[in-house]
Order: C-alpha cells, then structure tokens, then sequence
C-alpha cells in the first residue's frame, strides 16, 4: 500500500485475531481447532466456510475465496485496500505514519467536509422558509414526498448574489476555503458571489454519507427569464471529481447488492422518483458518460446493470458512449427502452411503477439495443450504411471478453445484415488492441486452476513448514516455477527469508495485491492427505526440486530450437552460430 510501510500491516496483522475480525460480521461455531460458518460471499445450506486461529486465514471450500483479514473487510464491506487498512489499525491500536502534506490535505478536507453540512442546513432552512414555498411546491407538484426532500437534505438557494456567503462568513470561515469549496466564485473586479441562486438543490454524497457537492436547479418559473442552464453543479474540488462518484450510490448500495443488479437512470430527479416509489437498487449517472471509475466502484457491488435513460437523441448518444465501458470492465449490461419524450421521472409519475418495472425487466442486450438503434438511423439496405453499422458493432463486439459469446454474437451479426461470418471476422481482427478469440480463451483462464503439481506440492511444504525455505533457497530460484504467480509468491518468500523475517501465511497475503493469489495460498493451506504417511519429506522435496530443473532445462532446449530454426530460416550466420553454442553449453550443463 502506496505510503504504509510492509512492518506496519505486519504489525497490525500480529495484533488483531481473524476469528474477532469475522465474528463481528457473521456468527462462528468451533469446529475442531478451526471455527466455521454459512459464507457470507454466496448461498449455501451446508457451512463451509473456514477460519483458521492458528494461521490467520479464511477459506471458503464451497466458492473457493480466502485471505487475512484485510481480504475478508475488503470483500465484506466492499471496501478497497487503504480503508481495510485503516479500519484494522484504528481496531489494533496502530498508528499509521503519514506525511506532513496528507495531514494538511487530510485538514483541509475536514474543513471542506464542515462547510458542505453548514452548507446544507442553509438551503434546507430556506426550503423550509417563505422564500422557498415556490421551490416546495414544485418539489410536492412533480410527486417528491416530504420524507423524501428530508432523507435527501434537499435545499433551496434564494434568489440573492451574497446570501450563503454572508451566512458561512457568520460562522468564521476564511474565503480561501470556501473558494476552495466550490460554493462561491470570485468577481473580476474583486469579491465574491453565490454559486448557487434561485434553485432547488441536491445534496451530492460519497460512500460514508458525507457531503462532498451540490447539484442545483433552477425553477421552471425563472428558467425562460433567466436563459441559464437548467442544472449546475458543483465544480471539482479536494473531495469531489465527478467522474469518481454516482448519485445515490450511499443509499442503494446494500440493495444493489441485495439484488445483484443495478438500475442506472440520468439525472436527480430520475433518482429521487424511481427510489421513493420502490426501486431500491438505483444509482444516477449525473448526464455524463460513466466513467472506468465510476464502473469500478458499482462493481464492488455488482456486476449487473440496467440502464434506463432519457429517450431522446442526447440519452441514446450518452447510453452508447457507456456501452463499451462496461464490456470493457466485464460487466453485463442492458438497456431499457422508453417512449419518445419520456425519462423515468415523468415515465413513472405518467404510468406508475408497475410499468416501469415492466420496462426494466424487459430490457434488451446491449447488442440488440445498439444494433436496433443504429439500424433505426442507418438504411442497411445501402451497401455504405451496412458497412458503417457493421464497424460500430464489431467496436462494441471486440470489447467483449468472453470468446464463446464474442464469436456468437459475429455470427448474429453476419444473419441480420446478411454478411459472411469470415468478412466481420476480418474486419474484426483490423479493431486495435486485437487478441485472436483462441488467444483469449487461454488468457481468460484462470492461471492459478492449471498449474504443475510439483509447483504446488513445493509451495505448500515452504507455506506450512517454514524452516524448509533455508534449504530450498539453496537449491532453487522463483524462475525455476514456470507458473508467473508461483514464482511471485515464492520470490516474496525468498525475500523475507533472506532478511531473516517470519513468515507467516497471513502476512505473506500483504504483499499481493490480488485477491485470486491470497485465495490461493489459503487454498494451498487447507489440509488434505497430500503427505499423510509419508515417511522422507526430503526425498519428495529432492525428487520436486530435479522435477522443476528438468523441466525448466527442457523448455529453454525447446526455445533456443526454435530460435536456431528461425536463424537457419533467416540465414543469420552469425546469430545461428551463437545460439547453437548455447544450445551445446546448456545440454552439458544439464541435470
């Protein structure tokens, strides 16, 4: 973790006890010297989930997740590492170092987080005041019910050039910060004014509930007079990048994850309709393209999206542009249709919640949506336009990961705008980044299920029996492992043994930042009757330690064969030359 030294996770691993860490979330039963429990991270009938004391791990045999205790919070919580991080320290008592620039920055987000809330019991009270009876009425007129203008903190800014200035000055904070709070802009001729003025506003929080924006609108009354934009929003400030959150998103997250699925509308009022109305798991795009970003932080939650946007020309355009970023982060997306003229604010408040559902759960595929939309503008019946939706498929299809599905959607393809399979496959292969659906397949497979029994064998004896890496190290180096995460963990292992420090499986999982590996050596941990009876463990370790040399010797052979062929091929004297006598040198010096 970018900042905390490895000695400070070390320690606060050494301090906290995995069995507290986990019983606070879900209730353990003793079972044996293990304790055990339904898994939290899928459905089961039949415990089997494992947390182990003596190792300070977890495993579960049913979905195969496992880790220390920072992987359990993270997946638990649905947190990234450094909040893991933080949460176990505070629990442990250890103080994390910080430089004297993130205790400034630290500071001024705090300042920055205080002046949002002030922010926000002023335009609350003038929503509740004379001044802004215009403001609720439209509010209850357009369906939005007082619990819901209550839970949402939804506000109200007068028509007035220095009213929440003067107010945040009463309570003495400095313009420098509340320049830097985005709520006021300086003039030209020097000074400052509101931001907001004369329009209802939409508190914008993160994942802790915390203020960090504000949306506004302004009142249909004023919208003509005035000739402004309808919304503004707050500009990016310390603790706001708007590209990095989703409205909403504190509220529904646990029901996003409930349901496995999320609904993404456009704007706030979309949000706020859909959510008082039942729609628990929705999220609001705040009419932009979403972002990698924004993608990663759903995705903690669920990989499963429905998108449902405004059914003009600008929400189809906005819905396209989301499309292949979703591919792109391996997520299953749909999209729902509404009638020309109609958002989901005015679709709902129009035919109810019923019919929007029907709507949701009669979304199409991303495919048949962008394929349906592109034939809706272009004539397939010219050869230029079939040509023209052809390429905007095959952008969105080379995006897809799954190479089964990548290949069926090409012949689906080629059947609606009566093409051959082989010419969308050529085309296909000219999209850049290409890698051959067979390439694929192979890269998609996770390396960690096929690997060397000898390489497991050998990390699972370094992983239980530590004062067998000495010898080891001896006699083997991490390029010896032809599997690329064997070799990371037993290099990380060979690191710490040369520095003389523990290793201890739980702290071994720190060092990696991918979850599949702390799964894996937790794996490799569970006992089974691999050695069971068996009388000399050196004789096995020595027969694995010849295994791996011969076979490592025996692929490089295969690589300087192949390397001399091409050389011969090429007429390269001089290159051929050395190669075979590496080739001499290597079968020499071979075991």
């Amino acid at each position: 973790m970018p900042g905390i030294p490895q000695e400070i996770l070390d320690e606060i691993l050494s301090r906290v006890d995995i069995v507290e860490v986990i019983s606070s979330f879900i209730p353990l039963k003793r079972a044996g010297r293990n304790f055990k429990a339904l898994c939290p991270f899928h459905h089961e009938k039949t415990a089997s989930f494992m947390v182990n004391p003596a190792k300070q791990i977890y495993h579960c045999f049913g979905c195969g997740v496992g880790g220390n205790a920072f992987n359990f919070l993270m997946r638990y919580e649905r947190i990234e590492f450094p909040e893991a991080v933080e949460q176990l320290a505070k629990k442990a008592g250890v103080v994390i170092p910080k430089y004297n620039l993130d205790r400034q920055a630290e500071s001024l987000n705090s300042f920055l987080y205080k002046i949002n809330e002030l922010a926000v019991i002023y335009y609350q009270g003038l929503l509740n005041s004379s001044e802004g009876r215009i403001a609720k009425e439209y509010l209850i007129k357009r369906g939005i019910r007082s619990e819901t203008i209550e839970s949402f903190k939804l506000g109200f800014a007068a028509d007035k050039w220095d009213g929440l200035l003067n107010y945040l000055r009463s309570k003495e904070i400095n313009l420098s910060l509340l320049e830097k709070s985005g709520l006021i802009i300086p003039k030209q001729g020097g000074g400052y004014y509101d931001r907001f003025r004369q329009r209802i506003i939409f508190p914008v929080y993160d994942l802790k509930n915390r203020i960090i924006a504000f949306g506004g609108r302004i009142l249909p009354s004023r919208e003509k007079e005035m000739e402004v934009a309808k919304y503004i929003n707050s500009p990016e400030t310390p603790i706001y990048v708007k590209g990095k959150n989703l409205f909403g998103l504190n509220f529904t997250k646990d029901n996003i994850a409930k349901f496995n699925a999320a609904v993404i509308v456009e704007g706030y009022m979309d949000f706020l309709t859909a959510y008082q109305e039942g729609i628990p798991n929705v999220i609001a795009s705040q009419g932009t393209a979403l972002t990698t970003e924004q993608l990663r932080l759903l995705k903690r939650y669920s990989q499963n999206v429905v998108m449902v946007f405004d059914a003009d020309s600008a929400g189809q355009t906005a819905t396209l542009r989301s499309l292949d970023a979703f591919l792109e982060e391996d997520m299953e997306v749909r999209v729902a249709d509404l009638p020309s003229g109609f958002d989901p604010d005015t679709f709902i408040r129009k035919y109810g919640i019923k019919e929007f559902r029907k709507r949701i759960e009669g979304a199409k595929n991303l495919f048949d949506y962008k394929l349906d939309l592109l034939r809706s503008r272009l004539d397939q019946n010219r050869v230029e336009h079939k040509a023209k939706i052809a390429n905007e498929m095959l952008a969105t299809i080379s995006k897809i990961k799954n190479a089964v599905l990548k290949l069926e959607y090409v012949r689906c393809l080629a059947e609606v705008l009566n093409l051959k399979e082989e010419a969308l496959l050529i085309e296909l292969k000219k999209i850049k980044p290409y890698v051959s659906v067979l390439q694929e397949k192979c890269l998609l497979e996770d390396k960690l299920s096929d690997i060397d029994p000898t390489e497991k064998l050998l990390l699972k004896l370094m992983l239980e029996e530590a004062e067998l890496i000495e010898g080891l190290r001896g006699h083997l180096e991490p390029a010896d492992f032809q599997n690329e995460h064997i070799a990371r963990i037993v290099s990380v292992i060979f690191d710490l043994a040369s520095q003389g420090r523990s290793i201890k499986p739980n702290k071994l999982m720190a060092y990696f930042s991918d979850e599949k590996i702390s799964s894996f050596i937790g794996e490799l941990l569970v006992p089974d009757d691999t050695l069971r009876g068996v009388e000399s463990r050196q004789e096995i370790i020595h027969d694995c330690i010849r295994r791996l040399k011969n076979k490592r010797l025996r692929l490089k052979r295969e690589e300087l064969q192949e390397e001399i062929e091409i050389a011969q091929r090429t007429k390269d004297t001089e290159r051929l030359e050395k190669l075979i006598q590496d080739f001499h040198q290597l079968t020499r010096g071979g075991i």
